[in-house]
């Protein structure tokens, strides 16, 4: 991933991604503050063009769904009650999406707005396993190919950030790793309350909206080494 440099290139690797978490489909799809679009997925070329020609945006739950929400979420989770939606999910069931599917919500600099989803085609069971195995994964790639298609749009491939603190770098390297807090502020001898003053301190360095964030933000900038 770091080493792409075009859309192109990241294209590929939205579907190197699917290939990774064994899912049908993986979408990343953003929407900068003038309107502009860009998608990277691996949806059939049919299904899309239908999508856009019947303009599903203003029916799809997950898009309106998740535009309200700042959390990731299961679409099981979301309103599929109406009979347009219905209908939706129907065709997109048809068309390969799959009946299951799990949404990351970004919201970016200067009001930039991103979704990253993968979906599947299994039952309840296996898929509420898979998501609770997989989430953190999710979430953190889902800001690894944010931040990446950010920086090719700005016809960079660096971003500055500015630097952190060597406890800083510790609480964010132990939570990459998996640590819970609780862990982490015992591994680094300090109190939960002040393992959090680090955590929100290289937050706000890093501009990022929340901790996972926050730890996307530094391994993509190469402030981590795991």
């Amino acid at each position: 991933m770091q080493q792409a440099k075009t859309l192109d290139n990241l294209q590929t690797e939205i579907v190197a991604l699917r290939d990774m978490f064994e899912v049908e489909h993986l979408v990343y799809h953003s929407v900068n503050s003038t309107g502009q679009q860009y998608a990277a997925l691996t949806y059939s070329a049919d299904w899309v063009d239908r999508y856009m020609d019947q303009d599903y945006a203003r029916v799809d739950p997950v898009v309106l769904g998740c535009y309200q929400r700042f959390h990731p979420v299961d679409w099981k989770r979301l309103d599929w009650s109406s009979k347009p939606a219905k209908a939706f999910l129907g065709e997109a069931i048809d068309a390969g999406v799959g009946n299951q599917g799990y949404s990351v919500p970004i919201r970016g600099p200067n009001g930039q707005f991103a979704l990253f989803s993968v979906s599947h085609r299994c039952g309840d069971d296996e898929w509420a396993r898979y998501a609770e195995h997989r989430v953190r994964d999710l979430i953190l790639v889902a800001h690894f190919v944010n931040q990446k298609a950010l920086e090719i749009e700005r016809g960079t491939d660096t971003t500055r950030h500015r630097s952190l603190s060597p406890r800083e770098t510790d609480a964010l390297t132990l939570l990459a790793m998996g640590y819970s807090r609780a862990q982490a502020a015992e591994s680094l001898s300090i109190s939960e309350h002040t393992l959090r003053v680090y955590i929100e301190s290289a937050r706000f360095k890093l501009g990022a909206l929340n901790t996972t964030h926050a730890v996307a933000q530094a391994l993509a900038g190469g402030l981590l080494v795991l």
